[in-house]
């Protein structure tokens, strides 16, 4: 077992592409599965498996964050691949869990900016899967407000990409406002507001 244990180790230490993106993925599937969602629980059952066992879902997303920092240059191996688990991720209704992971966004951003001088895989990639996991149910008003407070203020410190990362953030906020109402009014008797939405995200 101990001669398994550092081969692994030894694994991550000289970057085995396949093992880190298991984990991330693997680590992502563990903190979004149904049993964890305490917000769909009763009062009575969320403070009990709180009092007990406390966010497992809080522990293991800044496990995730931490890992991602650890990449270093390697973290191009991991865009856009990456981009729809961490995204399914931050929408997790936990604020402290969204506050701390919406920065490996940017982070995401600016290492494909430096690497090509844009970041379109990236956002091409994110806007993809906002529009899945929006009509999956997840995201929500304060998700919008923190993606947008939270990488305008990464981009304040690197000039060099503000400017791009604004536009980005304008675009992906403009099509989460119409993805949610989109979502609001499906369930909308009225014919007409249905197709206006229908429209507006066209």
């Amino acid at each position: 077992y101990y001669s398994c244990f550092s081969q692994k180790y030894y694994n991550f230490l000289i970057f085995n592409l396949q093992l880190w993106n298991n984990y991330f993925h693997l680590a992502v599937a563990f903190i979004t599965q149904e049993s964890l969602q305490l917000e769909n629980f009763s009062h009575a059952k969320y403070n009990k498996i709180q009092n007990k066992y406390g966010d497992m879902r809080r522990l293991i997303g800044f496990a995730i964050r931490d890992m991602w920092y650890k990449l270093g240059q390697n973290k191009i191996c991991f865009i856009p691949g990456m981009v729809g688990p961490i995204l399914e991720m931050t929408l997790i209704p936990e604020v402290e869990l969204r506050k701390a992971t919406i920065p490996i966004f940017f982070d995401m951003m600016l290492c494909e900016y430096q690497r090509t001088g844009e970041f379109k895989k990236f956002e091409n990639e994110i806007i993809l899967k906002l529009d899945h996991e929006v009509e999956g149910g997840r995201g929500d008003e304060h998700y919008m407000q923190l993606f947008e407070s939270t990488l305008t203020e990464c981009a304040c410190q690197y000039p060099s990409i503000s400017q791009l990362v604004e536009s980005f953030v304008s675009l992906v906020k403009g099509l989460l406002e119409k993805l949610l109402d989109y979502r609001t009014v499906m369930s909308d008797e009225s014919k007409d507001n249905r197709m206006s939405c229908t429209v507006n995200l066209l």
